[in-house]
């Protein structure tokens, strides 16, 4: 079993290397509304414009160096402006 402890300081690890959200591989994100760790949860909040962005097809967290943290292919539609509500969930696995 790994300590709670344990799994906190690995989200906040995570957390602090999440400099960016890149959304369809060309629009960067930087500035987040949230961007905190509660327990072993990084939370991430990110105002998303339909102007700039009508169809949301890939969504990537980055670190300061551009290299790719985390990458998700969606599907999300915009018909207005959006808040993005993103969390990253650290905890143990057993091994199947």
């Amino acid at each position: 079993m790994i300590s709670p402890g344990l799994l906190r300081d690995v989200a906040i690890y995570v957390d602090g290397r999440i400099s960016k959200v890149v959304l369809n591989g060309t629009y960067e994100i930087k500035d987040f509304r949230v961007k905190q760790v509660t327990d072993s949860t990084v939370a991430l909040n990110y105002f998303v414009p339909v102007s700039d962005v009508s169809l949301i097809t890939l969504i990537e967290l980055k670190d300061a160096a551009g290299n790719v943290l985390t990458s998700n292919e969606v599907h999300v539609p915009l018909i207005a402006d959006q808040i993005m509500i993103q969390t990253i969930d650290v905890n143990e696995r057993g091994a199947v």
